[in-house]
C-alpha cells in the first residue's frame, strides 16, 4: 500500500524517574553513558526531570510521583566500546543472543528502567 507519509526518524525517548532524583539521573546518564545534559524548556523544568543528548541520541527523563521502572519497554543504545563501558561502570549486564547480529545486553538505570546496549562493532 502506498501512503502519502512515512516515519523518517526518532526525535527522543522518554523514560520515567522518581521525583527529586535528578542528581542520580545525571550520575548515570552523563557519568556512565556519556550523554550531555541539556536544558529543559522553563515551563517543563518546573515539573522536574532531566534531558540528555549525544549527537542524534536524545533521552528525556520525566519525574513521576508514582514511579515504577520500565522492565520490558526500553531504549536500545548503540555503543562504541561496549566492553570498556561495562568494565568502567560496574554495570551488571544480562547478555542476549535472541536477536541475530551484534552483541547486545541489558542493564538497569539507577531507577530500574531496562536499557539495552548494542555493540557497535
Amino acid at each position: 500500500m502506498t501512503r502519502a507519509w512515512e516515519v523518517i526518524g526518532l526525535d527522543h525517548v522518554q523514560l520515567a524517574m522518581p521525583v527529586g532524583a535528578e542528581a542520580v539521573a545525571r550520575a548515570f546518564y552523563t557519568d556512565v553513558l556519556g550523554l550531555t545534559e541539556v536544558p529543559k524548556p522553563a515551563v517543563m523544568a518546573a515539573r522536574g526531570g532531566c534531558w540528555f543528548e549525544h549527537g542524534a541520541v536524545h533521552v528525556h527523563l520525566g519525574a513521576e510521583a508514582d514511579f515504577r521502572g520500565a522492565r520490558k519497554a526500553h531504549p536500545a543504545f548503540i555503543v562504541s566500546g561496549l566492553d570498556a563501558l561495562l568494565a568502567a561502570s560496574g554495570l551488571h549486564p544480562t547478555w542476549s543472543d535472541e536477536v541475530p547480529g551484534p552483541r547486545r545486553c541489558h542493564v538497569d538505570d539507577p531507577f530500574g528502567n531496562r536499557i539495552e546496549l548494542i555493540d557497535a562493532r
